[in-house]
C-alpha cells in the first residue's frame, strides 16, 4: 500500500493546517489510518488515529485542536490541526495497518508515506 501524504507548510502560530493522506488501493477502507509527527532531534510521536470503523484517537498535545478524518470513496484520511503552535513544527508521517488496538504504537503500522513538513513560525 503506497500512501502519499500532503498539505504541509509553512503556517503562523494561531493558524491551521489540513493534511491528506491518500493511497489508490481499494482496501482502503480496511484499514486504519495514523498519523505521527518527528520534530528535529526528537522521536516520532502520535499525533491521532482513525480506525476503519470511525473510532478516532488524539494524542493529549493536540487533543481539542485536531480533528482526523477519512473519505473511504476518495481513498484519503485528513488531519487538521487548529491554532497551531511552535512545537507542532515537524514532519507528518501518515500510515496505515490493519491494528484494532495501540493506535499510538507506530510498530503496529505496515505502511507509511513519505512525510510532509509542518513549519509553525511567526
Amino acid at each position: 500500500v503506497q500512501l502519499q501524504a500532503s498539505g504541509g507548510g509553512l503556517v503562523q502560530p494561531g493558524g491551521f493546517l489540513r493534511l491528506s493522506c491518500s493511497t489508490s488501493y481499494r482496501t482502503f477502507r480496511t484499514y486504519a489510518m495514523g498519523w505521527f509527527r518527528q520534530a528535529p532531534g526528537k522521536e516520532r510521536e502520535f499525533v491521532s488515529a482513525i480506525n476503519s470503523s470511525g473510532d478516532k484517537f488524539y494524542a493529549n498535545s493536540v487533543k481539542g485542536r485536531a480533528t482526523i478524518s477519512r473519505d473511504n470513496d476518495k481513498l484519503t484520511a485528513y488531519l487538521q490541526i487548529d491554532a497551531l503552535k511552535f512545537e507542532d513544527t515537524a514532519v507528518y508521517y501518515c500510515a496505515a495497518g490493519i491494528l484494532y488496538g495501540n493506535f499510538d504504537r507506530s510498530d503496529k503500522y505496515l505502511y507509511w508515506g513519505r512525510g510532509t513538513l509542518v513549519t509553525v513560525s511567526s
